[in-house]
């Protein structure tokens, strides 16, 4: 067997140690490894990149402008579909998107929203609109919506209309005697024939119960809507004198059924949910996050 022959076998030979081999095993090794790591560099996320992904038309310092932003831009300022759009157009919009955040990025680094209101009020209103979305796009069961109608009944009641004459007596002794002759079924045109009586003018037509507050005060309104048509009021002491309440007509509020009022029942199940889901959020926030108050407001 010739020297080459010899080496060649004892390189193969795995039974016994041949400095040569390890070497460049070792160095195959190396290589190998270089390479496993380069690729997990390259393609690991947040690492820099000279790729950009194909859902989206750019990356500035690592952060993404997504193609369906852009394509949305495009048709929001143009009126056109990427396809459509010229070359102009398209460049017209990638560099003002670049534009837009690069002065964001130096935005965050100069701590902008820190202080400046306007900002702050805008961070907090997207981080509100983030929160809610969940509720706002949730899409409830029906029997999750009758729950909710059932236990806010209140809510959901017909707007009320009142006809009424609100008369005003000069003395006890006058808005009594209205009082008896009303009750008595006169029509209250009569009482306002007799002395010492007049017509506030107030109410004149029939009105819903929001307008009739309006017109006639807290007491007053309070007064007339608990009474029902054709009924008469005691006489009811206010700074400009004793008033007399004529109820002519009144239609009170009446449950409106559920079907009717679905869609303003999903409304406000949508709103009270944001409103949970806010304070929620803010609970954790608060419970993770370092505050010292002042001792004077303590």
């Amino acid at each position: 067997m010739t020297p080459s022959g010899d080496m060649q076998h004892t390189f193969l030979d795995f039974d016994h140690h041949h400095a040569t081999r390890s070497f460049v095993l070792l160095g195959i090794g190396l290589i190998l490894g270089l390479g496993i790591a380069g690729f997990g560099l390259f393609t690991a996320t947040g690492t820099s990149t000279l790729i950009v992904a194909p859902e989206d038309v750019a990356s500035v310092n690592q952060r993404s402008i997504s193609r369906i932003d852009f394509n949305a831009q495009l048709q929001a300022l143009y009126d056109v579909t990427p396809g459509e759009a010229t070359p102009e157009q398209r460049r017209k919009v990638l560099d003002d998107m670049i534009r837009e955040e690069l002065f964001v990025q130096r935005g965050l680094e100069l701590d902008l929203a820190g202080f400046d209101p306007s900002l702050r009020t805008a961070l907090v209103a997207a981080v509100e609109q983030q929160i809610a979305a969940d509720a706002m796009t949730r899409v409830p069961t029906t029997s999750d919506l009758q729950t909710y109608y059932t236990k806010h009944q209140a809510e959901y009641l017909s707007e009320g209309r009142l006809t009424a004459v609100d008369l005003i007596a000069d003395s006890p002794e006058h808005a009594n005697a209205a009082v008896q002759i009303l009750r008595a079924g006169q029509p209250w045109t009569t009482v306002m024939a007799r002395p010492g009586m007049r017509n506030s003018g107030k109410m004149r037509d029939e009105e819903f119960y929001f307008a009739a507050k309006i017109h006639l005060g807290e007491s007053l309104f309070a007064a007339a809507a608990a009474l029902n048509s054709g009924e008469v009021s005691a006489p009811i002491a206010q700074p400009d004198g004793l008033h007399v309440l004529v109820v002519v007509r009144n239609i009170k509020p009446a449950a409106v059924p559920f079907e009717s009022a679905r869609e303003r029942v999903l409304s406000d199940w949508r709103r009270d949910n944001s409103s949970r889901l806010l304070r929620g959020d803010e609970a954790f926030l608060r419970k993770r996050a370092s505050i010292l108050i002042a001792e004077d407001l303590r």
